[in-house]
């Protein structure tokens, strides 16, 4: 099957005028940790290696550096028998995941050989089994620092959240789980309600008062860590990988799915930012969104379904994946 092509963001480059990079993370099951470790290294060249228990750390790649490891917490306690034994209780539903470092469009690209070696091989997606509930993530680099460029995209994912989820259903697994919980009304109406021209503080502010959690479809935590560390440590008691990026933790893996890829998932954010750019259609947007709602939501459908009728208005379907 030809390689998909990845559709190029709005703005490509960041404020240095680099390419913007994005990180991958792929949860997947069927296959174990040391397999998956050695298709990458076949697929994308370098080497595996086992580091502690459950991590595999493939070097000298074409893309790069990747992580390859059980995705738990346990694999960071104290070595023990214990701690290995809980782990290999645990494989039968906990993920192996693997971690890209910053890809530019081309490293993307490469990414598609990859998950269909693992298809080949057993890897098992979202939809194998009701408790998988295993996710594909994306960490995209922000354009630039500046106040509009955090907000707007945030602003563009906040309205569009509820038609992205009802054009592209998420397998029903990691609706049942809580690790990708849609935004709370209440804050999408807070953050029409300070403006497209807000600060970074005031948004910071909305965002830790509305939706002080790490399991939403967009986790925007590690961008405030990063640019705001005081205000997020204060608020949250667990620890934040501070980055500037956008942890777009919406879509499904699906990698044992023909015809699904990475680039379907992509073409997702893609419109967010296409959306964040288009500042008359944010606005219409925003307007519709508060019409819709009234003083209290009673559906999130009857927006996802008017929403989407604003955005075919706008040229923004969404390209339909072929493993539907």
């Amino acid at each position: 099957m030809t390689a998909p092509r990845f559709t190029p963001l709005p703005r490509p480059d960041n404020a240095k005028g680099a390419p913007r990079k994005i990180g991958v993370e792929i949860e997947l099951g069927g296959l174990d940790e040391g397999e998956v470790a050695r298709i990458c290294a076949e697929v994308l060249g370098g080497r595996a290696e086992q580091g502690d228990g459950t991590l595999w750390i493939v070097h000298d790649t074409r893309i790069g550096r990747i992580e390859v490891y059980l995705d738990t917490s346990l694999r960071k306690a104290a070595r023990s028998k214990l701690r290995d034994l809980a782990l290999d209780l645990g494989r039968e539903v906990i993920p192996v995941e693997i971690v890209t470092a910053p890809l530019d469009m081309a490293g993307l690209e490469e990414l598609h050989a990859l998950t269909a070696a693992l298809r080949r091989a057993g890897a098992l997606g979202s939809g194998a089994g009701w408790v998988f509930g295993f996710g594909m993530h994306l960490n995209i680099e922000i354009a630039s620092r500046r106040n509009a460029d955090i907000l707007r995209p945030l602003l563009a994912y906040a309205l569009i959240e509820d038609w992205l989820r009802h054009a592209g259903p998420i397998d029903e697994s990691r609706r049942l789980l809580p690790f990708t919980d849609p935004y709370p009304t209440s804050f999408v109406r807070a953050l029409l309600g300070l403006g497209m021209d807000a600060s970074l503080r005031e948004v910071i502010a909305v965002y830790l008062e509305h939706t002080p959690s790490r399991n939403r479809g967009l986790d925007m935590l590690p961008i405030f860590a990063h640019l705001a560390p005081g205000s997020v440590k204060d608020t949250l008691s667990g620890s934040v990988s501070a980055r500037p990026a956008f942890h777009f933790r919406l879509p499904d893996c699906l990698i044992d799915e023909p015809g699904w890829s990475i680039a379907h998932e992509w073409e997702r954010w893609v419109t967010v930012e296409r959306i964040a750019e288009d500042e008359r259609l944010l606005t219409r947007l925003g307007a519709a969104w508060l019409d819709d709602h009234g003083m209290v939501t009673f559906s999130r459908a009857s927006w996802a379904e008017r929403c989407g009728a604003l955005l075919h208005q706008a040229g923004l379907d969404m390209p339909e994946p072929e493993h539907r």
